[in-house]
């Protein structure tokens, strides 16, 4: 399952997990659009490519809180 980190490991804005403007690379590093195009969207940990990443649903959170 997706790790949904809730803040841009660069500068700490706020990213809930239904929000979009995230972005993430293959090791699920986490960041905000301003800092990702700041990057050329290439993340500093691991030089993977940052990708939008996918938004979930507060209902999909509520379950998966309960598990």
């Amino acid at each position: 399952m997706l790790e949904m980190r809730v803040a841009c490991e660069r500068c700490g804005e706020p990213l809930p997990a239904e929000a979009h403007g995230a972005f993430i690379c293959s090791m699920e590093c986490t960041f905000c659009a301003p800092c990702a195009e700041a990057l050329d969207d290439t993340c500093p940990n691991c030089d993977g490519e940052l990708a939008d990443r996918p938004t979930r649903s507060k209902d999909v959170q509520a379950h998966l809180a309960r598990k």
